[in-house]
């Protein structure tokens, strides 16, 4: 083993403890501000249908809508892989798997519109269309046939609509209630948010119906939508977003970008109104750096384009949207908007192509990293943890099945789950 080393010290065991003490009000505050990623599912789309026009077979309708579209406009894995550019390798185990998401579960999250999807109501017909999407909501999730994620979006917190925006909240929680109960996959939107008081007016508000109810404090939480230019930055020049996380005291899970709002208050002409604008890369990058360590995720937004009309056009939607969404997954923005059932087939297919073509070198990387085995890539910790959360991700959408996961990685997804979400202060122990 050879000599041993001679150990020598020269600070008083006093020295670091007062060195801890003095940083304890950083080491707390960092636990609060920064908790890290809550470790659920994120999902891959957020899919928008009126209030007027949800109904209790929406989530089936998507799927059979867009399985005939699929039939009419590329029926087989060569002419879908054809339309979108897909290797040859990728076209099969794409086209199958996104025709048997459709059939399993065409809509990851679905949110019940009652703000620009649906426009202002007579009150009375508003009122019953809350309650309406209460009753759907719980019958669905009683039934096994709820998307994993349901909520609504409700009008903004802007005075001329925000009583109206309380009451339809108010309504619709109050009706799940009812029906026994918040379900797991409840979530939130507030939109047009321009000021932290507004995200904090909020959250008191989802604190008032616990307290009303007797729920657990912080039993609610919510999506911030950015749709304005003041949602980025203040007149102060600080980023606003940045303040609403803080302002949403532990509620907020999200930062979901709006494309059309935002462009339209930066005054983009709506021929240049697209997530891949410099406005809106600029936007979404505030967003993520906001974000990051804060456990809120950001959402990209959609695009405007539908896939309808002959088939040449629809190709044309089809590779647009694929094209997008692909260069979002590539930014970490995994999560976006969908507007119509034609735009779920090229969702799944380029989500299902991201997570399958980088499998197999994420697999090795990462089994190489758990191993402690030399490979071509020299990986830290910060790198394991990015390796696995591309892997569950992939596994959460069904883009990976958990077998061959776990035979390329020699990890069960509790190993998966490790390495991606290790409490601060444990990435480099995870090396050890």
């Amino acid at each position: 083993m050879g000599q041993q080393e001679k150990v020598a010290t020269s600070l008083a065991g006093a020295v670091g403890e007062e060195i801890s003490a003095s940083l304890a009000p950083v080491d707390a505050e960092l636990a609060r501000r920064y908790p890290g990623d809550p470790g659920t599912r994120q999902p891959v789309h957020t899919v928008y249908v009126p209030g007027d026009a949800f109904t209790a077979d929406t989530v089936r309708s998507w799927g059979e809508q867009a399985l005939a579209a699929l039939d009419e406009h590329a029926p087989d894995a060569a002419s879908f892989a054809a339309v979108l550019g897909l290797a040859d390798d990728l076209a099969e185990p794409v086209h199958s798997r996104v025709r048997a998401k459709l059939e399993r579960e065409p809509i990851e999250d679905l949110r019940v519109d009652f703000e620009d999807g649906y426009g202002p109501r007579p009150d009375a017909e508003e009122d019953a269309t809350a309650a309406r999407a209460a009753r759907l909501i719980a019958e669905a999730y009683a039934k096994g046939t709820a998307a994993p994620y349901m909520g609504i979006r409700m009008k903004c917190m802007e005075a001329p609509v925000r009583a109206r925006g309380i009451r339809t909240l108010d309504i619709f929680l109050t009706g799940l209630m009812a029906a026994g109960g918040l379900p797991d996959g409840l979530v939130l939107t507030l939109p047009k948010v321009t000021y932290p008081e507004q995200v904090t007016a909020f959250a008191r508000l989802l604190a008032a119906f616990e307290k009303a109810h007797g729920l657990d404090a912080g039993r609610l939480g919510f999506e911030i939508q950015i749709e304005t230019s003041q949602a980025i930055l203040a007149t102060d020049g600080t980023a606003t977003v940045a303040r609403m996380i803080q302002a949403a005291e532990g509620r907020a899970t999200g930062l979901h970008y709006g494309t059309f709002d935002y462009s339209a208050c930066l005054g983009v002409s709506a021929a240049y109104q697209a997530s891949d604008h410099p406005a809106a890369d600029h936007a979404k990058a505030v967003m993520q750096v906001a974000a990051a360590g804060t456990g809120v995720r950001v959402s990209d937004g959609s695009t405007n384009v539908l896939p309808v009309g002959p088939t040449e056009q629809v190709h044309a939607a089809w590779r647009l949207h694929y094209g997008l969404t692909r260069r979002a997954l590539a930014r970490a923005y995994y999560q976006g908007w969908d507007m119509h059932p034609g735009h779920v087939p090229t969702r799944y297919a380029a989500v299902f192509a991201f997570y399958r073509e980088g499998f197999e070198q994420a697999a090795a990387r990462l089994a190489r990293y758990a191993n402690r085995t030399a490979g071509d890539v020299m990986d830290e910790p910060a790198t394991a943890k990015a390796l696995s959360g591309y892997l569950l991700r992939g596994l959460d959408c069904g883009a990976l099945d958990l077998a061959e996961v776990a035979e390329r990685t020699g990890l069960t997804r509790a190993g998966l789950e490790g390495f991606a979400a290790p409490r601060r202060g444990d990435l480099t122990a995870l090396a050890q």
